[in-house]
């Protein structure tokens, strides 16, 4: 079955009703891919392509052409080691900032030392990881035989992009792209206790419930501690390159820039004068001060806990030994407030300079309107003023100085604090607290290397469509995951920890840069709170894009899981068993996907609307996923249909996943391969299952088992493909070899 591809290779010409299809084209080099889809920049990114080409009949009696195709990627080893490098800069960090707290009571140093002495174990961990991971140059796939290995857990199992390229002779040549890979989970650390769904609900809950004798901040603070830090560290720098910026504008002698730059400067300023208005920093500060030698705790006068002001109102009251909040006579609590409000002041003095400057120069603008705040900046600056011949850096560098500094003593002050309440977080609830940031590392780290993945490949594949640049900025991109886990034993652990892992995939941005170098793969910046992927493209490619995301927009995702499982594990799970945590996670997942649907329908341009509207039901699709969802069928695998429908239509990244991507996954994604030939292209109904036995035979994921295990053989055996639903069992002759 198949033909020659423009001369690529002999090949042994077989009826489309033979017993065994004809290996048509075996493309192994890079270039030949390529050349195929135009994406030579992929090569970057993708290794070690398998391709396999067949022929099969239209419901006229025509033929269509179909290319499969299989590639590995070194991201699932790039993205790991970026990743990990990241978290040891900023546990260091953290450290650092542990030890700079300054002198505390004799109570609290020993935690703090304490929490160093396993701070500093599991850096030392994770620099062994990254050094062993350092070894694997060049590398790019994971078995599913090494799964359990512990210097390899931070990397996806079994990453490989699965295309279909149809050539078809009533559409235009389309491409289907899916990603596959093996569950993102701790399989090193095992799935005893559960996953990390169930382990950080235990966690959190007794946090809530055990009192402390000291100060104790709930995790809604702990969070918001986190998240405070997280904006403190990312505008900090922003506005000192927006200071600076200011500044050359000013040597320039540029009107027009100068206020451009000051736009900018004043915006991320309101934005930092903002962050440290939340009660927790003011709380925080007067726990850390407490704390020091000679503190005093006191309980406050009403019983209501100024920590928890700040929490959601589903947040549960203040338990009995938590209260608490700490006061002390000497200090002044006004302080904070005259710290952080000298920055906005610093802000209104240039802002005055500014509008004198410009005004003074007579360049022909006007006041714009600026004469009510320059009287206000006067009197607040009267002091530096005073120069009115001097060259505008001069005027301004003083001023800009002064900014500074006062952002400077606010950053000092208040990271101090709310370092000292993530430092209550750890050391009470040592090593615990550890080990689940450990698990949900190395999870995350498997789900953002695929992601990743196919992000990059979804941008190449439609650089050159506007209406999915249009959505890419103005919405985001949705990133659907196929889950075929059980709810049994140890496949309900890798379903939990899957389930964080992709929701922790809401905290990622995309960045797209125009590369500089040789040097195109994807760099990671930011926290555990929040990271940006920056990715690069060729100069000729960047220039293609929207002004927006020239400009640097971040790019957001929104991924949803839908998990369904289909094997003889399930039937246990269905029949005596619970299946209620894959009812939930479909449940949630769904109002995520409508919530997207919705700011979709209203953030997309009229006319881009009007046209996808005649074109795709998208909220009758909607609805029968809804009821589906609600029917609690077993193994209802029109859930995992309708769900990929969906996806495609909203231009979305698919990914497939099972325990290792490589057998429950092969049938899933030959199966939607063969749904798509003859729903979207006419694959002629007598041929449905032939075409789909023929790609299971000798298509791509019979490789993708050889390589994992050095077999052609499909992980099952009769017993359990009875348990199958009919249109997942592969052909005789290809199954029998025990999991891995």
């Amino acid at each position: 079955m198949g033909e020659i591809e423009d001369g690529e290779a002999d090949h042994i010409t077989t009826d489309v009703q033979g017993q065994k299809c004809a290996l048509v084209c075996e493309c192994t080099a890079p270039e030949s891919v390529s050349r195929k889809d135009n994406l030579p920049f992929l090569n970057a990114v993708l290794k070690n392509p398998v391709c396999k080409l067949y022929r099969f009949p239209t419901s006229d009696n025509k033929w269509m052409r179909i290319r499969e195709q299989m590639s590995e990627s070194i991201l699932s080893f790039h993205i790991p080691k970026e990743l990990i490098s990241l978290q040891i800069k900023e546990d260091l960090c953290r450290n650092q900032e542990l030890k700079e707290l300054g002198e505390l009571s004799p109570h609290w140093d020993n935690l703090r030392n304490n929490v160093l002495t396993h701070c500093d174990q599991m850096v030392n961990m994770y620099q062994d990881i990254l050094t062993e991971l350092s070894k694997e140059t060049g590398s790019s796939f994971k078995s599913s035989s090494s799964k359990g290995e512990k210097t390899l857990e931070f990397v996806p199992i079994n990453l490989h992009l699965q295309r279909m390229h149809v050539h078809s002779p009533h559409l235009k040549d389309a491409l289907y792209d899916v990603i596959t890979v093996g569950a993102p989970a701790a399989h090193f650390q095992g799935f005893k206790n559960g996953g990390l769904r169930k382990l950080l609900h235990r966690f959190e809950t007794e946090r809530r419930n055990t009192g402390y004798q000291f100060i104790y901040y709930s995790p809604e603070n702990t969070a918001k501690a986190k998240e405070v830090l997280s904006n403190i560290n990312q505008l900090q720098p922003l506005i000192a390159t927006h200071a600076d910026l200011l500044l050359n504008s000013a040597r320039q002698h540029s009107p027009d820039s100068l206020k451009n730059s000051l736009k900018m400067l004043s915006e991320k300023t309101e934005l930092f004068v903002h962050a440290f208005k939340d009660q927790l920093v003011r709380s925080a500060l007067l726990a850390l001060y407490t704390a020091r030698p000679g503190g005093v705790l006191k309980k406050p006068p009403s019983p209501k806990n100024s920590t928890e002001e700040s929490s959601s109102q589903d947040a549960p009251p203040p338990m009995r030994r938590q209260d608490s909040i700490p006061h002390h006579s000497e200090y002044d609590e006004e302080e904070w407030d005259r710290v952080w409000a000298h920055v906005g002041k610093s802000l209104n003095c240039i802002i005055a300079m500014v509008d004198r400057l410009i005004e003074r120069d007579g360049s022909g603008e006007g006041d714009d309107g600026s004469g009510k705040d320059g009287e206000k900046g006067h009197s607040l600056g009267d002091s530096v003023i005073t120069h009115p011949q001097e060259d505008w850096y001069e005027q301004l560098y003083p001023l800009i100085l002064t900014l500074k500094d006062c952002m400077g003593e606010v950053v000092n002050r208040a990271k101090q604090s709310l370092t000292f309440v993530l430092l209550q977080e750890l050391a009470y609830s040592l090593p615990q607290c550890l080990m689940l940031t450990l698990r949900r590392d190395v999870v995350f780290s498997q789900a953002l290397a695929g992601l990743v993945c196919g992000f990059i490949i979804k941008l190449h594949t439609s650089l050159y469509d506007p209406g999915f640049l249009e959505q890419l900025h103005t919405v985001g991109l949705i990133v659907q995951y196929e889950g075929l886990l059980s709810t049994y034993s140890e496949e309900i652990g890798m379903l939990e920890d899957m389930a964080v892992g992709i929701s922790d995939l809401k905290k990622v941005a995309f960045k797209i840069t125009e590369a500089t170098s040789n040097d195109v793969l994807p760099v990671i910046t930011g926290r555990r709170e929040h990271y940006v992927v920056e990715v690069k493209l060729p100069g000729r490619m960047f220039e293609s894009l929207p002004l927006q995301i020239k400009e640097g927009q971040l790019l957001h995702v929104y991924p949803v899981l839908f998990n369904v499982g289909i094997n003889e594990q399930q039937t246990l799970a269905e029949r005596f068993g619970d299946v209620s945590l894959q009812e939930s996670i479909n449940q949630e997942n769904f109002e995520l996907l409508k919530e997207y649907y919705t700011v979709f329908m209203e953030k997309m341009p009229p006319d881009y609307i009007s046209h996808f509207q005649e074109q795709n039901d998208l909220k009758g699709l909607l609805e029968n996923l809804h009821q589906n969802i609600q029917a609690k069928k077993r193994k209802n695998v029109e859930i995992m249909w309708l769900a990929a429908t969906i996806c495609r239509k909203l231009n979305g990244i698919r990914f497939t996943c099972c325990k290792s991507a490589k057998d429950r996954t092969s049938m899933s994604v030959t199966l939607e391969q063969c749904s798509i030939l003859r729903d979207e292209h006419q694959l002629h109904k007598d041929f449905f299952i032939r075409a789909l036995d023929c790609m299971r035979r000798e298509g791509c994921r019979i490789e993708n088992v050889l390589k994992n295990i050095k077999c052609r053989k499909y992980a099952f055996n009769m017993l359990q493909l009875m348990a199958f639903p009919k249109y997942y069992r592969p052909p005789e002759g290809t199954y029998g070899k025990a999991d891995t």
